[in-house]
């Protein structure tokens, strides 16, 4: 496996079955354009396999830490490892990054997820809430 850090449009257009819609050409630029988001993926045998997107995030008070955004591995390649050493490389890029931590959030009943994140050093917090807004797009 070889997890490579994606920086042109052509690598996301070729490995958007891993996400969970097809990427919008707007919203892949606008991603690229940001030097804070971050789009690894990893291939086996040449095959885009796996992929995990991080945000650094700036607090004045706090410094930068990297939210991971999304990881989505390809069904076929699941229990393999993938996840994991996805979100274990945007760890390391986090700390290259000069990143104080890193965090993320998930379903409490996603089993996958959670030893996902386990497996790659990540710990709970206990009573966590998250709350969204959403926008209507339309």
């Amino acid at each position: 496996m070889e997890i490579r850090r994606v920086t042109q449009v052509e690598a996301i257009e070729d490995a958007g079955h891993l996400f969970d819609a097809p990427p919008r050409p707007e919203a892949i630029e606008r991603f690229l354009a940001d030097e804070c988001h971050h789009l690894l993926i990893a291939y086996v045998e040449g095959v885009p396999a796996g992929m995990v997107t991080g945000v650094e995030m700036t607090h004045p008070d706090k410094g930068t830490e990297m939210f991971l955004y999304e990881l989505g591995v390809d069904e076929s390649f699941r229990g393999r490892s993938v996840g994991r050493a996805l979100a274990s490389a945007l760890a390391d890029l986090a700390r290259v990054r000069g990143c104080y931590g890193m965090w993320v959030v998930t379903d409490e009943d996603n089993a996958a997820a959670l030893a996902t994140y386990s497996h790659a050093g990540g710990t709970p917090e206990d009573k966590q809430v998250v709350f969204v807004w959403d926008f209507d797009q339309t």
